[in-house]
């Protein structure tokens, strides 16, 4: 019975333990990810003016002769960039962007593309090297939970030179986006060729400085840089949201194990204080019948 008590009482430390631990990784997920959501909340309010203003610039250009980004030409070989984390214990948020994706890529199969691979976070990166799939680039993009748009330029830069030069002819972003705290949904956004949002003809008559044409060279690669940006942000508020539903179910399950495990021990050491007694006043009874 000692043995057992011994055994159930360490069961319940380290279950408190454990407990203890994802509580703290709750708080931290929880702190990280009203930063994530304030800054995410923020750009978006950037990103609907800096659409209205591509939608105006485009709707002066001319239609016959578009921007190479804008170029829509029959789709061979799609590249699938994952947003994942660089850390577990989120839950189903990777994995669900991996079912996406094996899906997705079914039906590209059906309809004779070609897919290529990339990854932002070493969890997606692991993921593509396991199942074989061919790399874009063969190392992970990494991007701390903090990210400015200047960290994910380089990304930006390699995914439109490779539009550009007609190694792949889209390139479409898989990432879980933000609902509110306990939902969110995987969606594969298109990121090339860039497709904006239509904008009404406007009555004023806009003089371009440096000339149309070259207002959007310069214009379309940030815009394809700050919705890069805009999806990283969004999947970064995502991955603190599911690793803190994931660290409350886990200290909700601890607690439920403690809670039996503290009325196994209860019943365990009642029963054996009820033997000691029954041993102790069946000895007394002996002796008593003794010295009658």
């Amino acid at each position: 019975m000692g043995n057992s008590l011994r055994e159930v009482k360490m069961r319940i430390s380290s279950t408190q333990s454990t407990a203890q631990i994802t509580k703290a990784m709750y708080m931290v997920s929880s702190s990280k990810g009203k930063k994530a959501e304030k800054t995410y909340r923020g750009y978006q309010d950037f990103m609907e003016r800096i659409e209205r203003l591509i939608g105006l610039i485009l709707s002066k250009a001319k239609e016959e002769d578009p921007h190479p980004l804008l170029r829509d030409r029959p789709i061979k070989t799609v590249a699938y960039l994952l947003i994942t984390s660089d850390r577990g214990l989120a839950g189903s948020y990777n994995s669900s962007v991996y079912k996406t994706v094996e899906e997705q890529v079914k039906n590209d199969v059906k309809e004779g593309k070609k897919a290529i691979f990339g990854a932002i976070g070493k969890q997606g990166y692991a993921y593509l090297k396991r199942k074989g799939y061919p790399l874009i680039f063969d190392s992970p993009t990494l991007v701390r939970d903090d990210v400015m748009l200047v960290d994910i330029l380089p990304l930006a830069k390699c995914l439109i030179d490779a539009y550009l030069e007609e190694k792949v002819d889209a390139v479409v972003l898989v990432f879980n986006h933000f609902i509110n705290r306990l939902q969110q949904s995987v969606e594969l956004k298109p990121l090339l060729p860039v497709l904006p949002k239509t904008s009404e003809k406007d009555s004023i008559d806009y003089i371009f400085e440096t000339g149309l044409e070259k207002t959007l060279q310069t214009v379309l690669p940030m815009y394809v840089e700050d919705l890069l940006y805009g999806m990283i942000l969004d999947a970064k508020v995502c991955e603190h949201a599911a690793r803190m539903n994931a660290m409350q179910s886990a200290t909700d399950n601890a607690e439920a194990i403690i809670e039996k495990l503290q009325l196994l021990y209860n019943r365990a050491r009642q029963a054996g204080i009820t033997a000691e007694l029954v041993d102790i006043i069946g000895g007394a009874g002996a002796i008593g019948g003794n010295n009658g």
